[in-house]
């Protein structure tokens, strides 16, 4: 998913002799905590809504507070992942986004963002959910998936990270059943941990009717 996918060409930008106080005005009637200064469809930068009321004289042109300018940009051909990370470093709002030419295209948003993030780890498919962790040296994805495929059923989304404390891989997978209970007592024959997990409760439920079971057995 590319980010040419996802452009906002509809948000405001700034030219250099725009005042200050009109970028004040343009940015609080759009919701915007940084703006995109534009010249002759050239990115200029990026400002913050902070240094415009820092400014000691709202009658200037933007041009004065060019050495107050981001030049955080991303390419249109780059991953939507980028863009994440970016945005995530700089805690931006908007992040402009620039042809092959360095010229501005427009922007993405935090909320489109977000909107694309959410089609691209394809949430809105119905499944179960469940988290291992384990040793990075220990991580298989082709083993984890032919133990899922024996119970009939498929991963349809995996994530990973380090956990930096325990320095754990954690890996995160969503398959197309939502009863998991026979693939997670799979994969623990197979000595994987199994951390969390979310999905029908069938599994937690024969639990705590075994459970109840015994409980009735021990008072006889």
């Amino acid at each position: 998913m590319l980010v040419s996918e996802f452009i906002q060409s509809s948000i405001p930008t700034l030219s250099l002799t725009d005042t200050i106080s009109v970028a004040i005005d343009l940015m609080q009637q759009n919701n915007l905590n940084h703006i995109a200064v534009v010249q002759n469809d050239n990115y200029e930068g990026l400002l913050n809504m902070d240094d415009l009321l820092d400014a000691a004289d709202d009658k200037l042109a933007i041009s004065h507070l060019s050495g107050k300018f981001s030049h955080l940009a991303i390419r249109n051909n780059q991953h939507l992942l980028t863009a994440l990370k970016l945005v995530s470093e700089s805690g931006v709002s908007v992040l402009p986004v620039l042809t092959d030419n360095m010229e501005y295209s427009g922007v993405v948003t935090e909320k489109t963002l977000i909107q694309h993030l959410n089609i691209f780890l394809n949430t809105e498919v119905p499944g179960g959910l469940f988290v291992l962790e384990m040793p990075m040296q220990k991580f298989s994805i082709g083993e984890i998936c032919r133990l899922v495929e024996t119970n009939d059923a498929y991963v349809t989304q995996f994530n990973t990270y380090t956990e930096q404390v325990s320095g754990l891989f954690i890996v995160t997978f969503k398959i197309n059943k939502s009863e998991i209970s026979d693939v997670l007592a799979t994969l623990q024959r197979y000595d994987y941990t199994i951390r969390y997990y979310f999905g029908d409760e069938f599994f937690e439920n024969s639990l705590k009717e075994n459970f109840e079971n015994l409980m009735s057995y021990l008072n006889v």
